[in-house]
């Protein structure tokens, strides 16, 4: 796994043109979180912005996962997605 192919399947991301799912979504959030800053390193958002509790609790889940494995299992769903699309 390199940075090429993490950058790759980023730029791949936008491209997709069918619906990706709010769950889908949260779980590419997390992991491109991760990949690129590393553990999550901001306070919980209040529970009155659910979107943002959201998107915090997805990224503090992978607390203490190494950046590369972050952009390894980002690339892999990134490519799962693509074969969804494609039929």
């Amino acid at each position: 796994m390199c940075q090429v192919e993490f950058e790759l399947a980023c730029a791949a991301i936008k491209q997709l043109k069918g619906p990706v799912s709010d769950q889908d979504k949260l779980l590419m959030y997390s992991y491109y979180k991760q990949a690129t800053l590393g553990d999550c390193n901001i306070p919980a958002p209040p529970d009155s912005d659910a979107k943002a509790k959201a998107k915090w609790e997805a990224w503090n889940k992978n607390k203490g996962m190494s950046k590369m494995d972050a952009m390894r299992i980002y690339t892999d769903k990134v490519e799962e997605l693509k074969k969804k699309e494609a039929g």
